[in-house]
């Protein structure tokens, strides 16, 4: 059976635009390196895509978080260079958890299902919960080294958090 790796919100905007972070930046290189190594199995890979509108400010994540963001053609929504070129199915998303991703996987009757990318704290736990919730029985895995949070002190309470729910973490 295959793996499925799921890049969550590798977005320019995450990285070094609106909401951008020197810990995003820093993972840029890790998260390649575990795409190369899941095509090289012959394993897949699918990203999630934050999406959000012109009317961004009028939504509840937007009254709760004023920054505009990851808005539908714009550079910022766009992968980072580093990542765009590679294939996969993209999900694009206006919450934080990808229903539609979490039930391919819960469908793709795979081995295990691992998620990388940003923010750890928010998208990155919602879309890991989600896919547990579909498929309890399944190994969802997070790899820490590959994500980061909105700051270091809400990475690593979202790692503890995904342990305690049996989603298993590599740091």
């Amino acid at each position: 059976m295959k793996k499925l790796l799921i890049v969550v919100d590798m977005q320019k905007d995450f990285i070094d635009g609106s909401l951008g972070t020197k810990e995003a930046e820093a993972v840029v290189a890790e998260v390649r390196r575990k795409i190369e190594a899941y095509e090289k199995a012959g394993d897949e890979v699918v990203f999630t895509m934050d999406t959000h509108f012109d009317d961004y400010l009028d939504t509840q994540e937007g009254r709760n978080l004023p920054v505009k963001h990851c808005i539908k053609g714009t550079d910022g929504w766009r992968l980072c260079e580093e990542l765009e070129g590679f294939a996969g199915r993209r999900f694009e998303k206006s919450a934080f958890g990808s229903v539609e991703c979490g039930e391919y996987a819960a469908r793709g009757e795979y081995e295990s299902v691992e998620l990388v990318g940003l923010c750890t704290d928010i998208c990155v736990i919602s879309n890991a919960m989600v896919i547990k919730a579909l498929s309890p029985e399944l190994a969802v895995k997070v790899d820490g080294r590959c994500c980061a949070g909105v700051t270091p002190e809400s990475h690593d309470n979202a790692l503890s958090a995904m342990k305690m729910c049996q989603i298993q973490v590599t740091e």
